[in-house]
């Protein structure tokens, strides 16, 4: 008898452990940890995840599992220790630790069947199997589980001759081709050729293909090729001289895409010196974690590649994190050109069908480099040399719902367990980690100079109260437009930057100051010039412009703030001649949309290139000379401790995209609070300082790095209930955990009114709290039970957002 330990996937406090299932004689042999299984569970049948095999169980009367899911584990035994670990940091289910690891095409509903593998013919499968493949290359599941073939499956699995395909219903297809190939001897095509008659001149042009070239071929290519028709080889597969068969492959993201092959490029004393201690550590297999601290444009990558190709040279694996889409095609650029084939990409611009396949050469070790946004952590590589997160202060490598994983910890926790180095690499790096790097418990490495020497371009802070005392009502101050103008003439390209999308913040009226709110929650709705719209970014409510103020009726009713439409508005009235690229969220939505722009604006199909966030990293343009920020203020004014840092961090990132070739560069900061350190410091990028005045702020309000953080947010749809329940919790925090901790609130959130429920917050600052875990997984439980009530708790470790 043997016995499997299920996870199920129902997530609930009651379930979050491990059910014992007995595995029917005909899968003793097949079922194995990391798989997937589909498990009977009260009246209804889930899947589940088995985590063990064992030889009895304390429990007398048990079930049977139903079926398995796969032939080959989905999860490794990292993994599986992976989500012990994800369960406890981040107080998820463990069912929810098990899912985040894998790709969107293995949470979907799908159909799966078994094929023959390319190349491999019915006759290559031991005889019992042979009768199945024989009209046919593949198989559905149902087939195979009524027909009890799992075992003998999973061998011929093993030997490379099947492999499982998941068919992603209503998203995903494999992808197919149809090919063609000898279905008799060269001897026998050559007979066959020689007895055709004389006008069957093009089926005698096929078989000499076949006769010279004895490879199959793509039926397309073939048709093209030799310019015949598809009559010719149906009849000639008629006759059993040829075999047409689908075969599956992969999807490739980049197919249209030549990447030219890079080679390791002299590094400087400063890199040498700062790779030296890297290299040191994968030789000696030893865990450590090195903060590479280098200004914009001081040759991080080429570290990393470096490193890079010693891990793969010691015949380890690597994970290289960037922030989302926005780094991705020139970061894709980088390692296919250095390594080609051997790089997996995973981002969010693929589809589920091209996650999937890049994700199965990871499985299948066909690749020796995953590159990704934050879920790329979770590659399902077993001997992982080096683990790098690129721009490591990003706070897009926190994940916003369950599990609240940071990349970071995961990537720290992964290569401790492969005892192997991680690097943290950014010119600005987060508060915490530079902390850890002066208690020595990161090692910090330090690029102080851009790589070709280039001197870091020059800034400028422009006081827009000062514009508007001088007359100047536009968004563009008499500097940066006299620059812009310059820059058109000399042929050179600008960069202008604006911190959020849609075409103005907000509706106002004149007269009487009202402003048209979101009805579901309590924020301004934002104008979208689009169809004349005004939408809520929280809960997508949508809504006309108004002619008429709702309030005191007075026709005074306009757009305020700026949005990047606007600013492309004004540009087109100010600076006809120049031609504009847009990057925000409404332009790059579409698939491969990206890409492209940035590839027009590589080419010089345009002048200034106006973008979000998303423009503000990576980019790396020899004919950018300038950069100008719109308003450096919109995130300095919000309810967030971090928005000084989040605010320094951007301004440095953007006004590195300048001058970083044989141009110098010139940077133009717009704001309306010159005077604030955060400001004042990114104009010089002296991150010392910086660094020193943020600090002392943190630690007089108690907040990270001297202090650990945890929110925790209580929603309802009656105001009153929120609060309640707040207080309650507050007063059980206090009443478990020391003097030390500080515990705020009940607090309205910053945002108090989202899709009509109310929400109400609890945050504790702490240093050391040994009973807080238990605390906060009591509430978690307690409160689970009064979910039906409408009532829903949820807590953030750590939190990056406190909105």
């Amino acid at each position: 008898m043997k016995v499997a330990s299920v996870i199920v996937d129902v997530p609930a406090k009651q379930t979050d452990r491990a059910f014992d299932y007995l595995i029917p004689a005909e899968w003793q042999d097949s079922i194995q940890p990391g798989m997937r299984v589909v498990v009977p569970f009260g009246p209804r049948n889930v899947q589940g995840f088995v985590i063990d095999i064992k030889a009895e169980s304390e429990f007398q009367k048990l079930r049977e599992i139903i079926e398995p899911m796969d032939l080959e584990p989905v999860l490794n035994q990292e993994l599986l220790a992976l989500g012990d670990w994800l369960t406890e940091e981040t107080l998820c289910y463990k069912i929810s630790a098990y899912q985040v690891m894998l790709p969107p095409a293995l949470k979907a509903k799908y159909e799966k069947k078994v094929k023959l593998a390319s190349g491999v013919k019915s006759t290559d499968l031991p005889s019992v199997l042979h009768p199945f493949f024989l009209k046919k290359d593949c198989l559905d599941w149902a087939e195979v589980l009524n027909n009890r073939l799992v075992p003998l499956m999973q061998k011929e699995v093993a030997k490379g001759h099947l492999e499982v395909l998941y068919q992603v219903k209503e998203k995903v297809k494999k992808k197919l081709v149809k090919i063609v190939r000898p279905h008799q001897s060269t001897d026998q095509l050559q007979m066959a050729a020689k007895e055709l008659p004389a006008n069957a001149e093009k089926q005698k042009q096929v078989l000499n293909y076949f006769i010279h070239c004895n490879e199959p071929i793509e039926v397309k290519q073939l048709i093209s090729e030799l310019n015949v028709s598809s009559t010719t080889l149906k009849t000639l597969v008629e006759k059993k001289l040829l075999r047409e068969e689908e075969i599956e492959v992969y999807r490739n993201p980049y197919k249209n895409r030549t990447f030219e092959r890079t080679s390791p490029l002299p590094l400087t004393e400063a890199q040498r010196n700062a790779i030296k201690p890297i290299l040191n550590s994968i030789e000696t297999n030893h865990h450590e974690v090195f903060l590479l601290f280098g200004v914009t444009g001081s040759g991080k990558t080429e570290i990393y590649l470096q490193t890079i190709q010693k891990v793969i040279e010691k015949g380890k694996e690597a994970i290289v994190l960037v922030p989302e889409i926005s780094l991705t095609p020139q970061m894709v650029n980088r390692f296919k050109g250095r390594f080609g084939d051997l790089v997996a990409v995973l981002h969010s611009g693929l589809s589920a069908g091209e996650k999937y396949d890049e994700w199965r050469k990871i499985q299948r070790k066909e690749v020796k480099v995953a590159v990704g946004a934050r879920s790329a952590i979770f590659a399902p590589f077993e001997n992982i040399g080096i683990i790098i997160i690129d721009e490591e202060h990003e706070t897009s490598y926190k994940q916003e719902d369950m599990p609240r994983y940071h990349a970071k910890d995961v990537a720290i926790e992964r290569a401790r367990n492969h005892n192997c180095p991680v690097i943290l690499g950014s010119a600005t790096p987060s508060l915490e980690s530079f902390a850890r790097a002066q208690k020595k418990v990161y090692r910090l490495l330090s690029l102080p100079v851009r790589m070709n020497n280039q001197p870091l371009p020059s800034v400028e802070i422009v006081d827009m109260r000062e514009e508007l005392r001088a007359g100047n009502r536009s968004m563009f101050s008499r500097k940066l437009f006299e620059l812009l103008k310059d820059r058109l003439e000399k042929k050179q390209q600008s960069v202008l930057f604006l911190n959020k999308r849609g075409h103005s913040s907000f509706v106002m009226c004149r007269d009487c100051g009202f402003v048209v709110t979101c009805p579901n929650c309590d924020i301004s709705l934002t104008y979208h010039r689009a169809g004349s719209r005004m939408k809520c970014h929280y809960c997508g409510y949508e809504s006309y412009v108004p002619k008429v103020c709702p309030e005191c009726s007075s026709e005074y009713i306009r757009y305020f703030g700026t949005g990047t439409q606007k600013v492309e508005d004004e540009l087109g009235k100010i600076l006809p001649e120049a031609r504009v690229i847009r990057m925000d969220v409404d332009t790059t939505g579409r698939k491969g949309a990206h890409e492209r722009l940035l590839k027009d604006f590589q080419d010089g199909k345009a002048d200034i290139l106006l973008g979000t966030q998303m423009i503000a990293k990576g980019l790396d343009f020899p004919n950018i000379t300038l950069v100008g920020v719109l308003s450096a203020d919109t995130m300095l004014h919000l309810p967030d401790f971090r928005s000084s840092e989040k605010t320094f961090q951007l301004l440095t990132q953007v006004s590195g995209r300048a001058g970083r070739h044989q141009l110098p560069g010139e940077v133009i900061i717009q704001t309306y609070s010159p005077d604030h350190y955060s400001i004042k410091l990114a104009e010089t990028q002296n991150y010392d300082l910086f660094y020193q005045q943020e600090m002392m702020v943190r630690k007089i309000h108690h907040y990270p790095p001297f202090y650990y953080l945890t929110i925790i947010t209580v929603t309802h749809d009656e105001l009153m209930a929120a609060v309640a329940a707040t207080e309650k919790i507050v007063t059980y925090v206090r009443s478990q955990l020391s003097s030390q901790a500080v515990v705020l609130g009940p607090a309205a959130s910053p945002i108090p009114r989202i899709n009509n429920r109310y929400r109400y917050q609890c945050l504790i600052k702490y240093k050391r709290e040994a009973n807080l875990t238990k605390t906060l997984k009591t509430i978690l439980d307690q409160h689970q039970n009064h979910a039906k009530n409408g009532l829903h708790v949820s807590i953030d470790v750590n939190p990056f957002i406190l909105m």
